[in-house]
């Protein structure tokens, strides 16, 4: 079981800075996995909209919390 601040979230988190949505699919989390990388990867598209790229990167950090802080 893994718990907050396991070496297995710790990776998860690493990998969600590379890419939204990667972290939750290595913990075996398909959809958080689908969701985060679609929405965020489409609001970085329309980073010239600037509330868009706001969104974005709120995403993508909540994406790296939510590797780190998950619990099985």
């Amino acid at each position: 079981m893994s718990q907050q601040g396991s070496s297995g979230n710790v990776i998860a988190a690493i990998c969600n800075i590379f890419i939204p949505g990667l972290g939750q699919l290595v913990q075996g989390r398909l959809l958080a996995a689908i969701l985060f990388f679609v929405f965020t990867a489409g609001c970085y598209a329309l980073w010239w909209l600037i509330i868009p790229a706001i969104i974005a990167v709120v995403l993508h950090l909540w994406s790296i919390i939510d590797a780190a802080k998950f619990r099985a």
